[in-house]
């Protein structure tokens, strides 16, 4: 990959991350959510950038900048999934108890998530500024050093 699409790449994992706040967001104000981010670090969109062998990004970033963005991101899963279990868990539910309600958010669980948001919050603005490191060293990256 080139610096060009390396440098789209970054700016592409970003939109993913956010998309996926905005999802969060949404659940919480009491917006249906039909595609939650997924639990699994290599499974949601920034984390299939992040673990694509094909980028090439441990090399290009070099270990430091890649390994700080891997931790922020396994990070920021665990605690998606304190999130993920309030709201997203039982979607499966049957027709009937969806229609008789049983799957309703109660108080305390909405204050739980809202904690728990906040704290993904924090990490997700660690997580863009180190995209934002990562993005201005590669900036500064000679040609040479992409595939």
């Amino acid at each position: 990959m080139d610096k060009v699409k390396t440098l789209e790449s970054i700016q592409n994992a970003r939109r993913a991350h956010e998309a996926q706040m905005t999802k969060i967001k949404a659940a919480i104000d009491g917006e249906k959510v039909d595609n939650p981010t997924a639990v699994a670090k290599t499974k949601c969109a920034f984390g299939q950038w992040l673990y694509d062998d094909e980028n090439h990004l441990r090399d290009i970033l070099g270990s430091l900048f890649y390994d700080n963005m891997e931790v922020l991101h396994a990070r920021w899963h665990s605690e998606y999934l304190r999130v993920f279990e309030i709201f997203f868990k039982d979607q499966k539910k049957g027709f009937l108890s969806k229609i008789l309600g049983s799957s309703k958010i109660s108080e305390m669980e909405l204050d739980r998530a809202k904690l728990y948001y906040s704290e993904l919050q924090a990490t997700t603005q660690e997580l863009l500024k180190a995209l934002g490191s990562s993005e201005r060293r590669i900036g500064a990256l000679p040609e040479s050093k992409f595939y």
